[in-house]
């Protein structure tokens, strides 16, 4: 069986730290005016941030990341998960 590793590619991504004021604008930074106006859908009472993609619609959970996808898609990564996967990288 071959074996198979993932491509170094930078990403980039946003926490979701719940509905605030200083959260939704930069959502709206991160995503775009227009992108946010398209696809995203907020639930006052969980903090919980729905997203549309191009296949379906994903639920952010305070916590989670935001990610940017190579295609210019949006998707939630759990925080656990996006810490295992990704490390940040400098500007430099």
């Amino acid at each position: 069986m071959a074996k198979y590793r993932k491509k170094a590619v930078e990403i980039e991504a946003l926490k979701w730290t719940g509905i605030s004021q200083g959260a939704l604008d930069n959502l709206r930074k991160f995503i775009g005016d227009e992108t946010y106006k398209e696809r995203c859908l907020i639930y006052p009472t969980s903090e919980s941030l729905k997203i549309r993609t191009p296949s379906s619609e994903v639920v952010a959970q305070v916590g989670d990341y935001i990610v940017r996808g190579i295609e210019d898609e949006y998707y939630p990564c759990r925080s656990d998960i996006f810490e295992k996967t990704y490390e940040e990288v400098s500007d430099n």
